[in-house]
């Protein structure tokens, strides 16, 4: 959490991070879509050549908080494919919370391990414990004919 006195604003950065296609983009298109125009930022995507997504920012979903402190949630998607491991490093950097999205297609189970281990060594690697960082699992996916 970021607190600027002088502009009594209060920044909480949320980081989903998961497995490659699990959902994590059309998560944060589903909130943007869904927040009232005048609390949310500009939507922010930018895919590789292969049109996945290689980042995705929500931009900032404003509110009033306490005390007439603004509230701004900067929340953003993490790209789960391989070649993206040092952007992932890079910015779960300073979270205030992680949504796990994990894809419940059995055949995908060992994806979601690994993208699990991957994402407690980096917030250790950042100075955060993963046993204490709020932490939201998302099982995504649950209408595909073979989940967990």
């Amino acid at each position: 959490m970021e607190l600027k006195h002088r502009d009594r604003i209060v920044q909480i950065k949320i980081v989903y991070y998961g497995p490659a296609v699990g959902g994590k983009t059309t998560n944060l298109q589903k909130l943007h879509a869904a927040a009232q125009e005048r609390h949310r930022g500009e939507f922010i995507s930018v895919n590789s050549a292969l049109e996945r997504t290689s980042l995705c920012d929500l931009g900032a979903l404003r509110g009033v908080g306490f005390h007439g402190f603004e509230i701004r949630f900067q929340v953003v998607a993490l790209p789960g494919q391989a070649p993206y491991a040092s952007t992932r490093r890079l910015v779960i950097r300073g979270a205030d919370a992680v949504v796990f999205v994990a894809n419940s297609a059995t055949d995908r189970l060992q994806e979601n391990v690994e993208s699990l281990r991957e994402m407690a060594d980096y917030l250790v690697a950042n100075n955060l414990d993963p046993a204490t960082i709020p932490l939201v699992f998302q099982y995504n996916k649950q209408d595909l004919p073979d989940v967990l």
